[in-house]
């Protein structure tokens, strides 16, 4: 019976994450030669070809089988390190996270947390970037995850991911040609908002407003039902929604920042094993 090494299965799941070997090596501390002998080692190991290198380092059917399996066996690793090699930790954070990540991605992280650290106690609000960036500064939490507009030449985000915007719509959407396009929004001031009328403005494109509601299951529930368009940062999109970054006759509207907001020299310990958990779920979308 063979046994596959963890530490190829991460530098297996990176390297698909971030694209390249070169930028797996980075973020693992290794070299890329060093990163290119641990995938030919899981290579033969398993018998099979990992990646297609002639189409852009694309998984095979077999790689695809294993990126699956490695995801799952990962986490179980990482979780049962975490509950049994780390000093017990207690205390309570305070976080606050966006609408629609909150539903993506965090609740399986945030789970997970609680399960290796069951004396820590969570308090967390979710609501648009705006608002959680400016109760920040107001100390109503410990540590936030936000999104602001990327290529900012003073970011107030850290450890952050860029994530493209896509136009969100259900399959039975027809929109009438030269009609106003119906939008389905957040609030005034979400930045998803923003980015759409500004978009739509410029390119001289008329629309209407039909829904808005702060809610991210309100959201797609407008859209499941055909009302009308949306935009969402793509890792934020559910599978039975159809997106892209463009769609006609709407505009592409490029990426996003989606990272974190904290003072490292007031985080508590509790408050630091949550923001490792934290980021190391948002480098993993």
């Amino acid at each position: 019976m063979k046994n596959l090494p963890t530490d190829l299965l991460r530098t297996f799941v990176t390297i698909n994450q971030l694209g390249g070997f070169t930028q797996a090596g980075e973020v693992l501390g290794r070299s890329q030669p060093a990163v290119s002998l641990q995938v030919k080692r899981l290579e033969e190991l398993l018998g099979v070809k990992l990646f297609d290198r002639g189409q852009g380092l694309q998984l095979t059917e077999e790689g695809q089988m294993l990126m699956s399996c490695a995801r799952k066996m990962l986490e179980l690793n990482d979780a049962l390190v975490s509950r049994l090699g780390t000093p017990k930790v207690s205390g309570s954070v305070r976080l606050g996270i966006p609408n629609d990540f909150e539903v993506s991605f965090l609740a399986t992280t945030l789970g997970r947390f609680s399960q290796s650290y069951p004396n820590v106690t969570l308090d967390v609000s979710s609501d648009i970037s705006a608002n959680l960036l400016h109760d920040y500064k107001k100390g109503a939490y410990d540590l936030v995850m936000a999104i602001e507009e990327s290529n900012q030449p003073h970011p107030r985000l850290t450890d952050f991911i860029l994530d493209p915007l896509v136009w969100v719509r259900s399959s039975n959407l027809m929109l009438e040609p030269g009609a106003p396009l119906p939008l389905i929004l957040y609030p005034k001031g979400c930045l998803y908002r923003k980015s759409i009328i500004d978009a739509l403005t410029q390119a001289n494109l008329p629309w209407r407003i039909v829904y808005s509601t702060s809610s991210l299951l309100g959201i797609q529930a407008a859209i499941k039902a055909g009302l009308g368009i949306s935009v969402l940062a793509k890792s934020t999109v559910p599978d039975d929604l159809e997106h892209s970054p463009e769609y006609a006759p709407c505009p592409a509207l490029g990426s996003v920042s989606v990272g974190f907001c904290y003072n490292g020299n007031e985080l508590n310990a509790a408050s630091r094993m949550l923001l490792d958990y934290l980021r190391n779920a948002l480098h993993r979308l």
